[in-house]
């Protein structure tokens, strides 16, 4: 299954012709599946997805929800650009990502009424660190048959506790982009001590019990692992019929009541 990402407002101009500022609209869409197309020599994309949406909202890291008019692109007119792909057959499925439960709810509202191209699929970060996705979006997901594609499952390698007590390990992820501290702060630190002694005190890997609770939820389709090492991928693959003790699914919400979101 190949999916791929069309991006919205952001400051890469470059990828777009003559330095177009990066638009959600039914041109620069149209324009990045071709340019995917041709990159990837495949004939349709399995998946394409809104990487994040065009208007001002609480996602990347943010709680808190802040009214702005700076809605940018409507989603109606990205949704007829996305189902314009599907209908050409140069994408099979759409979806969406970095997505809120109202923007979520937007999509299905707009398909149900014009007829267009429902999504299919949210993929937004999921992980023991980050967990505001159960907060209204989870509810969406299951009842609309919108499955969560979840990203950073172990909190960008956070979770394996290997960068815990200064450790930072040569050419690991958070070692090659330091700049990227969402889960490094001091919430998310306390966090990740509390869930790895959790793991050491019942014998299994760190990493393995963080992937095993993404898995075990109803609104999962895919869990997007990663790896860099074969022997961290093989880990991650015995995860796939692992299941959590109601002991430790206990003093998991147990750390969890005591470290609500630390890492947004």
């Amino acid at each position: 299954i190949l999916a791929d990402k069309v991006v919205g407002a952001s400051g890469m101009d470059w990828l777009r012709p003559n330095n177009e500022k990066t638009s959600l609209n039914k041109k620069q869409i149209e324009f990045a599946c071709n340019r995917s197309l041709s990159d990837l020599k495949t004939d349709y994309i399995d998946l394409y997805q809104v990487h994040w949406p065009e208007r001002k909202s609480n996602f990347f890291g943010r709680l808190g929800y802040e009214y702005s008019e700076e809605m940018g692109v409507s989603i109606e007119e990205t949704l007829e650009a996305m189902s314009t792909l599907v209908k050409s057959g140069k994408v099979r499925h759409i979806g969406v990502s970095n997505e809120t439960a109202w923007g979520l709810m937007a999509f299905l509202s707009i398909s149900e009424r014009t007829g267009l191209t429902r999504i299919s699929t949210i993929q937004n970060p999921y992980n023991l660190l980050c967990r505001q996705f159960e907060i209204g979006l989870a509810e969406a997901s299951i009842q609309e048959d919108v499955g969560l594609l979840a990203y950073s499952p172990l909190a960008f390698g956070a979770l394996t506790g290997k960068y815990l007590n200064g450790n930072l390990p040569k050419n690991s992820r958070h070692k090659l982009f330091p700049q990227f501290v969402r889960y490094f702060k001091s919430g998310g630190i306390k966090a990740t001590k509390a869930y790895v002694a959790l793991a050491q005190k019942h014998g299994i890997e760190a990493s393995q019990m963080a992937l095993t609770f993404v898995n075990s939820q109803r609104f999962l389709t895919s869990n997007i692992i990663g790896a860099t090492t074969i022997e961290q991928l093989k880990s991650n693959l015995k995860t796939e019929d692992m299941v959590l003790s109601d002991e430790i699914k206990e003093e998991i919400e147990a750390i969890h009541m005591e470290n609500s979101n630390p890492a947004p």
